[in-house]
């Protein structure tokens, strides 16, 4: 009889390092995760992450994760490795950090390369980086690499030589080896092992950038479909073969299929991470008050916001609460409090805020795509909340989805690790074995009919107020 087989799934994001061990079914069989420590931000615009806290927190929540596998490690047959996205890493000759690895957040990672450290001889994504310390190989995916980066985007390698590849700074001896997303990076080396707990001599299969992973792990294919991703930062993507290029209203990004790509809506930039704020502001007591009824602060919120009204009796949340680069001078706003409002509203109108600035963002995509949804697939941690899958049904007007799995990156780690080993012929036939639909939330008609007109109401409302705030930006800074 065939031992049964197990896939494990590296997801490292803005926020933390999961690690997760999935049977060959889709299954979670155990995880392990660590936070990742607050950023470095020594100055506006500067945003990085604090001494080896990638590594180590990948160290962290792989040994959990092993702790806690009561299976034979032997039975455990790759490793699928998923990383944030735009961030930069300089590595010295050895493949150690040479100075602090710049975060998606960072300023520079939207500038060209400057050799200003004599130490860096290679600079590489996040994913190259943890690639290297689990194979010891210089070797990442090419979908991982999008902005600033001398990448081929047609050809799905480096730029050739000549002014474009100039353009971003980084000699090309600097540069990692690319492979297509399926493929094996290298094999666990004896110290990452040590280090990790993984199993030594496991092949590390390379995936590509976190939402494109994530898009492969919800099973968000053909042109009838879109992924809503909750995350720090909240996008929407829809899965084509086309590159197209002078895009007004989302970017083409690699896909995590071979020579497959990823359209991505313009998103919300902070965006769960103002829940999380939210949460905050409350201070400890509302948590203890939440424990005292068996929840966390995040399921009591939610419950006292489903009692406010859709529409939030007029209560809206512009959602700037990290402003654009270029527009410096954009900041969060509630607008239109009266005596009616309390917490719940307050709660609810970031909830629908959400919604309704995804709504707007995708409606412009598929417009310029010429697409047509019927559906929506909502992933992350957000989506665990029947109120807030709900609130994205009501504002698209269409169903919404949410998977057993919403960590969908992890997932999409493994599907890309199980295609590598054979486990399945091919990425539909791992989509279709892993991949399970938990929830479907419908429409209210009645709720969607006043979102609907809510929602032309919101997207006029930062014409008004961002003259005022140009003005405040250059009182206070």
């Amino acid at each position: 009889m065939t031992n049964k087989k197990y896939i494990i799934g590296i997801d490292e994001g803005s926020q933390s390092a999961k690690i997760l061990i999935f049977d060959l079914e889709g299954n979670i069989v155990c995880e392990g995760k660590q936070d990742l420590r607050p950023y470095d931000l020594p100055r506006p615009g500067i945003v990085e992450h604090p001494d080896d806290d990638w590594w180590d927190a990948i160290c962290v929540a792989g040994k959990q994760a092993m702790a806690s596998f009561k299976g034979d490690p032997a039975d455990i047959i790759g490793v699928g490795l998923c990383t944030i996205r735009y961030c930069r890493a300089f590595l010295k000759a050895d493949g150690s950090l040479a100075q602090p690895a710049l975060s998606w957040m960072d300023v520079r990672v939207s500038q060209a390369y400057q050799h200003v450290n004599a130490e860096v001889k290679y600079v590489t994504a996040s994913s190259g980086y943890i690639s290297h310390r689990l194979t010891g190989q210089f070797k990442d995916t090419v979908a991982n690499y999008q902005g600033m980066w001398p990448i081929d985007t047609d050809q799905w390698q480096w730029l050739a030589d000549g002014p474009a590849f100039d353009s971003i700074g980084i000699p090309r001896e600097m540069l990692f080896e690319l492979v297509m997303p399926g493929d094996i990076l290298g094999h666990v080396t004896a110290e990452a092992a040590a280090a990790t707990g993984i199993p030594i001599g496991l092949p590390v299969v390379a995936t590509a950038n976190d939402k494109a992973v994530e898009a492969l792990g919800v099973g968000c294919s053909g042109t009838e479909s879109a992924l809503i991703s909750l995350g720090t930062y909240i996008a929407a993507m829809a899965e084509g073969y086309d590159n197209p290029k002078n895009t007004v209203n989302f970017w083409t990004n690699f896909a995590s299929k071979p020579h497959s790509y990823l359209y991505e809506s313009f998103g919300i930039r902070r965006g769960m991470w103002t829940v999380s704020w939210f949460k905050d502001i409350l201070g400890e007591s509302y948590e203890e008050m939440a424990k005292t009824k068996g929840m966390t602060a995040e399921e009591y919120l939610s419950l006292e916001a489903a009692q406010a009204p859709a529409g939030c009796d007029g209560l809206m949340t512009i959602l700037d609460w990290l402003a654009p680069t270029d527009k410096l001078y954009k900041k969060g706003l509630m607008i239109g409090f009266d005596g009616r409002h309390k917490r719940a509203h307050m709660y609810r109108s970031i909830l629908e805020a959400i919604a309704m600035t995804m709504k707007l963002r995708v409606d412009e995509m598929c417009a310029e795509l010429e697409m047509t949804l019927k559906e929506i697939i909502v992933s992350g941690g957000g989506s665990n909340s029947d109120l807030f899958m709900q609130i994205f049904a009501d504002v698209f007007g269409i169903p919404a989805k949410r998977n057993v799995v919403n960590g969908a990156a992890g997932l999409g780690a493994a599907i890309c690790a199980a295609v590598a080993v054979n486990a399945f012929k091919d990425f539909d036939e791992a989509v279709e074995k892993m991949v399970k639909v938990k929830d479907v939330f419908t429409p209210n008609p009645e709720n969607s009919q006043m979102y609907g007109q809510l929602t032309e109401i919101y997207k006029d409302i930062t014409n008004h107020t961002d003259p005022i705030l140009q003005k405040t930006y250059e009182l206070f800074n």
